[in-house]
């Protein structure tokens, strides 16, 4: 072959593979992402896509994008959108009030020139208004009467608030505590119905949520007040030396009395203070009688002392009579509270006398007059109102001088024509020693004679 015909045959190849088309170029990388202003929640918000090349951060124009949203826990599309030529899109959306329900993302398919991209999860900010939680209701109940507390949740705005607010109750002189954790309605309210036995204080305390702070409330006072008529004594009066607690309030219906053997631990406190060997009168011949009673206060109270079983029907009467017709008792422990007196060997009725308190069967000596034993040693004998009511002993009067020349319409007494003494004679007592020992009234043994000792014949044996 001539090198004419060889060159023109190379140059032919040359020309052929200069004619081969070049591959297509890679798509470009690209980032999407997506972002939206703080808003609160029930407020639209512009959600906005962007989408621009990796490289160069060119924006990708034209470019279908679609925008998904989750909702309790599931993605659902809400809008396919379309970059203008900054490479934006944007999309209305109302946030929800759970931070939870405002999560988004995008995603673009990529086209030739663009490679595809997504946003991954992106998470709408909201802004938190401001709570404000507060409690209501009456400012007073009578006792052992009902009262609704009602807790209102709301924004600044208006807005109600629904969920769960924790309650706090403040007993008296307490501390604050836990009282209930209750939730708001979607009118933001929520109410208990409540029966204080004494003053309380509410205030609620809402938590944090996702679009509203948290808040506590101020305080909310509701009195309780006395179902009875409270005792007027004179301004003067001296008040009980010895103090006590108040007894429990008041069990049942009325007086709701009852009367039992002397239980074990109540057994085992009365020994060695109220009974101990010698006693005329054993475990078996006394009972317990339990009975609702009227305190100065005002309200009720649950009482207890110890009686002969021949004379408890007339304490159970006499008590429930008194009750009925609202005269008041001071307190009403049994005698044993008051601990061991050596002088009287029994319990310390000087202490009982000097608390105002009321009691019954007290095996030991007469007030001062030692080795003689007192009628309460039988059991038979009650006495009531000790402060206002004071003895006169062989020292003088106790437990105190001011009360003996003076008189109360409800809580002490010098006549027998006075509310208490006529409902003590009407179920059997007698008012044995008078004014001498006002407080002292005793039930007659089965042939109608009170139980004393002769060395108290003629006096008083108190």
């Amino acid at each position: 072959m001539s090198l004419g015909r060889l060159g023109t045959l190379v140059l032919a190849a040359v020309l052929a593979l200069g004619a081969v088309p070049a591959h297509a170029a890679d798509p470009a990388p690209t980032v999407l992402t997506v972002s939206s202003a703080a808003r609160y929640a029930d407020a639209d918000t512009a959600v906005v896509v962007r989408l621009v090349q990796q490289a160069d951060q060119a924006p990708v124009v034209g470019a279908s994008v679609t925008v998904e949203r989750r909702v309790d826990g599931v993605w659902a599309s809400v809008a396919v959108v379309v970059t203008d030529g900054t490479g934006r899109a944007r999309v209305d959306q109302t946030l929800a009030r759970d931070a939870g329900d405002n999560v988004f993302r995008a995603t673009y398919d990529g086209d030739e020139l663009h490679a595809a991209a997504s946003s991954g999860r992106y998470q709408a900010p909201l802004v938190r208004r401001e709570g404000v939680v507060s409690v209501g209701g009456p400012d007073r109940v009578v006792d052992e009467q009902s009262v609704r507390v009602q807790v209102r949740w709301r924004t600044r705005s208006g807005t109600p608030v629904s969920g769960r607010v924790l309650l706090w109750r403040r007993d008296g002189n307490g501390e604050w505590r836990r009282f209930r954790r209750i939730r708001t309605g979607s009118d933001g309210v929520a109410a208990v119905e409540v029966t204080p036995r004494l003053d309380t204080r509410w205030r609620a305390t809402s938590p944090r949520l996702d679009w509203v702070t948290r808040d506590r409330s101020r305080v909310h006072r509701v009195d309780n007040l006395p179902p009875g008529k409270q005792v007027r004594l004179p301004a003067r009066a001296p008040r009980p030396r010895v103090g006590l607690p108040r007894q429990d309030r008041a069990k049942g219906e009325g007086a709701n009395a009852s009367v039992s053997r002397i239980p074990d631990r109540v057994w085992r406190q009365m020994t060695g203070r109220s009974w101990h060997s010698g006693c005329p009168v054993g475990r078996s011949g006394l009972r317990l009688l339990r009975v609702n009673y009227w305190g100065y206060d005002g309200y009720r109270y649950r009482g207890e002392l110890v009686a002969r079983t021949d004379a408890i029907d007339n304490m159970r009467g006499a008590l429930v009579a008194l009750y009925a017709r609202e005269l008041p008792i001071r307190s009403m422990y049994r005698v044993d509270r008051f601990g061991w007196s050596r002088r009287l060997r029994g319990a310390d009725d000087y202490r009982s006398m000097a608390a105002g308190n009321t009691s019954a069967f007290n095996c030991r000596d007469v007030v001062g007059r030692p080795g003689v034993r007192s009628p309460h040693a039988y059991g038979r004998a009650l006495d009531l109102n000790t402060w206002e009511n004071p003895y006169r002993s062989s020292h003088g009067w106790v437990p105190n001088a001011w009360w003996p020349s003076r008189s109360h319409a409800r809580v002490a007494w010098r006549s027998r024509e006075h509310a208490v003494v006529r409902v003590m004679l009407a179920h059997g007592f007698r008012w044995t020693y008078g004014t001498g020992d006002s407080q002292h009234f005793d039930v007659p043994a089965g042939n109608g004679r009170v139980i004393a000792p002769r060395a108290c014949a003629g006096s008083v044996c108190h």
